[in-house]
């Protein structure tokens, strides 16, 4: 589990690939140096809070269409 591998490409004709490979003392090591990217696709990343994409976008032309404390209502706000 501390090591990291990644950067693979395979040769003409296959049979052979050529990587890179990273090996750490401990697991906090790693959660020190390694990128977010490359932990979340080890599995040791935190998982992303709040609203997608979508549902923002989705979110704000809901509150477009509507005028005043309605808005609120829109958004999702207290009700």
């Amino acid at each position: 589990q501390c090591i990291q591998l990644f950067g693979f490409k395979t040769a003409f004709g296959g049979g052979r690939s050529t990587g890179f490979g990273l090996i750490y003392e401990n697991l906090d090591k790693m959660k020190k140096f390694e990128p977010k990217y490359r932990l979340k696709r080890a599995g040791l990343g935190a998982e992303k809070a709040g609203a997608g994409r979508r549902s923002k976008k989705d979110t704000k032309n809901r509150r477009k269409k509507v005028r005043g404390k309605e808005k609120t209502k829109a958004a999702g706000g207290k009700k």
